[in-house]
């Protein structure tokens, strides 16, 4: 497995192209308003989307899942639960910013909705979905268990934790998640953050300010 980061937009939000050299067809976790670069980064490495991987609905993740779709044929998922936000990607962008950035605010007509638990075979990976509410009610990480690699959107960062103050959030159900649905993993595991460097759960389990009551 191959896995480049795409750091995008103004919040330097990482989408994530994962594919096999072999085959050349990748899933690109979340979706920046920067459709255009994720673009040229995929046709640089020679590889089509498949599918787009939504982690939640915050436009920083979403914006740009529209015209990836329509570029490239892609089936986007997303957890119906954050439907009050990819829904209304200029509005939220609105509300969020109080005003609107340069960038795409496009999500597709049709989504697949996912659920807790499902795994999913696509780009020839098993994916497993695991709901983790808190920083908004239907966010979900993505657990590749074969490869040992977590995508924890804003669920979990290198020495911090998804904020809560945003419509949707709670702090004690991002905890619960956190005990539950992350730190259920093995120390190795390597964890590929929304933002920022990644990292690995053993380290956060040791070193993250926020986890140590857990």
């Amino acid at each position: 497995m191959r896995v480049v980061a795409i750091p995008a937009w103004v919040t330097a939000t990482n989408g994530y192209l994962v594919f096999n050299e072999a085959d050349k067809v990748a899933i690109l976790v979340d979706a920046p308003p920067d459709p255009g670069r994720i673009g040229e980064v995929a046709l640089d490495l020679g590889v089509t989307i498949g599918a787009v991987l939504l982690t939640h609905g915050h436009i920083d993740h979403i914006g740009g899942s529209g015209q990836i779709a329509e570029r490239f044929d892609s089936q986007v998922f997303v957890h119906p639960d954050d439907d009050f936000l990819t829904l209304h990607p200029i509005e939220q962008a609105t509300q969020m910013f109080g005003m609107l950035p340069p960038g795409s605010y496009e999500v597709p007509e049709e989504l697949v909705a996912l659920e807790d638990g499902q795994t999913l075979n696509l780009a020839g990976f098993n994916v497993e979905v695991r709901q983790t509410p808190g920083h908004t009610p239907g966010h979900c990480c993505f657990f590749f268990s074969e490869q040992e690699t977590f995508f924890s959107g804003d669920q979990l960062f290198a020495g911090s934790v998804g904020r809560t103050d945003l419509p949707g959030g709670s702090t004690a159900a991002l905890l619960e998640s956190m005990a539950t649905r992350v730190l259920s993993l093995d120390d190795q595991v390597r964890v590929l953050p929304g933002h920022g460097e990644e990292t690995t759960i053993g380290r956060e389990r040791s070193t993250n300010p926020f986890l140590q009551n857990l």
